[in-house]
């Protein structure tokens, strides 16, 4: 009877711990869609506005894409900072009683957070043709994208408060409403971008300027959306004494967001540096890459979405003090991820002339060149794929811990110590050219994950995971 006893024991143990697992899977999964959604909703609008500049000319483009990328070089880091705002809630939220205060807190100290950084971001593009004239770029793109950004530094602040708001109802379980806002805010971008560009409607003919008006404008939408369309920001009274200085939860944001800011800069600015290596080799290798990157960085916005979610989850069990729970968070989301970036990387493989046919029309002869060199770039790019899933999950999984500072020096190592010296001498010192960069790329971002994941088996050792009697 006894051994009856233990295996029916047994066998309820193994229901309870499948039904534990197949309950997080569902929660990430509900989680994890509406972030990937709302990513999806910001790189089209971004995708929209590159459409819109295309259509005012080639130095339009030309001045355009060195505007932005050099915008959101700077802006990448505040994005990075403010993220801090997500594990610190998550972590509130995952205690048993956890205080509306403490939480306000968090969220107020984000959102100034967002001031401040706001201050430096905007000193700095305001100057955006001198730097790009101290860069080399033609003094003519310079002078076009120099009014681009400045109006750009509009949208900082907006865009920056909306993040930090959007992180809090993620952490609260609510990501629907930020998403729904997001997925408007493209239309709206469009509209008045199109308006102010060409002057129609009786509008001035604003140029490429008028794009800026338009993020300005969308993203002051998003933030006012967001405000009166949740209940829960009025239940916390995140607005209540705003002005009301709180300097330890501050530095907390600061502490745990630099390290973060820091990590996205270092992957941001190596993809950058890569297209301008990409860009010294040649035209066609320069086009085929920027049409291989942006279809690996659209593929991108699901582990990143799910990166996002997990920080939620694995944070909400590790203020809940529950190691099983941080542990079944973490290796849900990373299969999650693993698993979809497997995926898009067999379409590479197999069928990159489908995705190619998205953006090059395969019937024109003077294509072909360039066509030829993304295939090849495409083959590389499926191989970084799970790499690259796999370091922004592992990032994300690791900041729901709010371990942040290793997997900044982690980035700082990858990118910057392998990946781009790696790219640049086999670029250069090889005849391998644009097949080089892509190496160097792949190697790494898969420096960084194996990092992010050995850290990660090793959490529990390394003192990272709380437990009920901590």
């Amino acid at each position: 009877m006894s051994m009856q006893v233990a295996a029916s024991r047994i066998d309820n143990g193994l229901d309870a711990g499948r039904a534990a697992w197949w309950a997080e899977f569902r929660a990430t999964l509900a989680l994890s869609w509406p972030l990937v959604a709302t990513n999806v909703a910001q790189n089209a609008l971004l995708t929209s506005n590159v459409l819109l500049m295309g259509w005012l000319g080639p130095q339009a483009l030309a001045a355009g894409a060195l505007g932005t990328n050099l915008y959101f070089a700077l802006l990448t880091f505040g994005i990075g900072l403010v993220t801090a705002t997500s594990p610190l809630v998550a972590h509130e939220v995952g205690r048993k009683r956890h205080s509306v205060r403490e939480v306000r807190r968090t969220v107020r100290q984000g959102l100034w957070a967002a001031l401040v950084v706001a201050v430096p971001i905007t000193a700095i593009a305001w100057q955006a043709e001198a730097i790009l004239r101290a860069m080399g770029q033609e003094p003519r793109l310079a002078a076009l994208a120099g009014p681009y950004v400045r109006m750009l530094c509009g949208s900082l602040v907006p865009f920056l408060a909306y993040l930090v708001l959007r992180h809090f109802l993620a952490a609260l379980g609510r990501p629907g409403w930020p998403m729904v806002i997001g997925l408007l805010a493209v239309p709206l971008n469009f509209g008045i971008a199109w308006t102010l560009m060409f002057g129609h409607f009786g509008a001035p003919a604003l140029g490429l300027p008028g794009v800026g008006v338009a993020t300005v404008v969308s993203s002051t939408f998003t933030l006012i959306a967001v405000i009166v369309s949740d209940r829960r920001l009025r239940r916390y009274h995140v607005f209540g004494r705003f002005w009301r200085p709180d300097w330890p939860r501050f530095r907390a944001v600061w502490r745990l967001g630099v390290p973060i800011g820091c990590t996205l800069a270092f992957e941001t600015t190596v993809f950058n540096a890569a297209a301008f290596l990409m860009g010294r080799i040649g035209a066609d290798e320069l086009a085929a890459h920027a049409v291989a990157i942006q279809i690996a960085s659209f593929c991108f916005m699901v582990p990143f979405g799910i990166g996002q979610a997990v920080t939620v989850r694995v944070g909400r069990f590790q203020g809940a003090r529950d190691p099983s729970g941080v542990t079944r968070a973490g290796w849900t989301a990373f299969a999650l991820g693993v698993g979809f970036m497997t995926f898009t990387a067999l379409t590479m493989l197999f069928a990159p002339q489908h995705l190619l046919g998205l953006f090059l029309d395969f019937g024109q002869p003077e294509n072909m060149r360039v066509i030829g060199f993304a295939v090849e770039f495409l083959l590389l790019a499926a191989i970084f794929q799970v790499a690259d899933g796999a370091q922004a999950v592992g990032a994300g999984m690791l900041r729901g811990l709010h371990d942040t500072r290793m997997p900044m020096l982690f980035a700082a190592l990858g990118y910057w110590g392998v990946g781009l010296p790696l790219g640049f001498g086999l670029a250069f010192g090889t005849s391998l050219r644009g097949i080089g960069i892509w190496i160097g790329l792949a190697a790494g971002l898969g420096v960084v994950a194996v990092l992010m994941l050995h850290r990660w088996i090793n959490r529990e050792r390394l003192g990272l995971v709380r437990t009920a009697g901590a």
